[in-house]
């Protein structure tokens, strides 16, 4: 490396996600107050027009979550390498906190109940309704947004899937130390960011006859157009989470597994870039 430059692994990616966690708990907190499931699109719409700097704190939830998978996606590439001294049961825990915040941020998404959010959670209870003998039971268990409307959705967005991150990430975080005082800079940015970008909220146009999902749901949204909802929705997302977990930085196969992640990768960001484009 040379002399004045500072690598990219070397920059504190874990401690980025981990403040940027910390500000959307808290202001996941103030919002949670104020969301009523019942009526979805209004209360969000309510927080944004009637609640006290209500559009700033939904904003900081929104943008907060949305950094803190980045900076975690990031710190898991940045310090790969070093972890190959890291027992394949805690690799699995570790690895398995990706999707977590992946839904995490999917049933934030659905619970907006805009245009975006509703047919997000039609499109996923459609997927998991057609995965053989468990789909049903799942989609009772996780979903029901045809049956019970919101309530399970948010349930498990503020109480499940944050119980289950923790105990993933649980034997990391003991270890894991962040001073406040060292994120200013990242904290300040994050407030300033949310203050003149509001959150998204698109409301129901007549006419419209495409609806784009979240960002990281377009590929998937694509491949939906070409194949089975099976195939798209269960089994190619379920081919790079598999190569993820056997992707233990200290196992012999490791490169195979890398490799089948960077082709799925690839495939996905174009999948993606063709659906926004629509």
């Amino acid at each position: 490396m040379a002399r004045g430059r500072i690598s990219w692994q070397a920059i504190k990616w874990g401690a980025w996600a981990l403040s940027s966690l910390y500000v959307s708990l808290l202001s996941g907190i103030v919002v949670g107050i104020q969301y009523d499931y019942i009526t979805p699109f209004y209360s969000t719409t309510a927080i944004d027009l009637l609640v006290p700097y209500g559009r700033f704190f939904r904003s900081l939830h929104f943008f907060s979550s949305q950094f803190f998978f980045f900076f975690t996606c990031i710190h898991l590439a940045a310090v790969y390498g070093k972890s190959e001294k890291l027992p394949y049961r805690e690799w699995l825990k570790l690895s398995g906190t990706l999707p977590i915040i992946l839904l995490l941020l999917f049933t934030g998404y659905i619970l907006r109940g805009d245009n975006t959010g509703a047919s997000a959670g039609m499109i996923a209870e459609n997927i998991i309704n057609r995965i053989p003998l468990l789909g049903q039971v799942l989609d009772n268990l996780f979903f029901s947004v045809s049956g019970s409307g919101l309530r399970k959705v948010y349930v498990h967005h503020v109480i499940t899937f944050d119980f289950m991150l923790l105990l993933c990430a649980w034997s990391h975080l003991r270890i894991y130390r962040v001073n406040v005082q060292d994120q200013k800079v990242l904290i300040a940015a994050m407030l300033f960011f949310s203050i003149i970008v509001s959150a998204p909220l698109e409301p129901e146009h007549l006419g419209t006859t495409y609806i784009a999902g979240p960002w990281f749901f377009l590929g998937l949204q694509e491949l939906l157009r070409y194949l089975h909802p099976l195939l798209a929705g269960v089994a190619m997302p379920g081919m790079f989470l598999t190569a993820l977990l056997a992707a233990h930085p200290g196992g012999s196969k490791k490169p195979i597994f890398l490799s089948i992640m960077a082709l799925w990768l690839g495939v996905y960001a174009v999948l993606s870039c063709v659906a926004w484009l629509r």
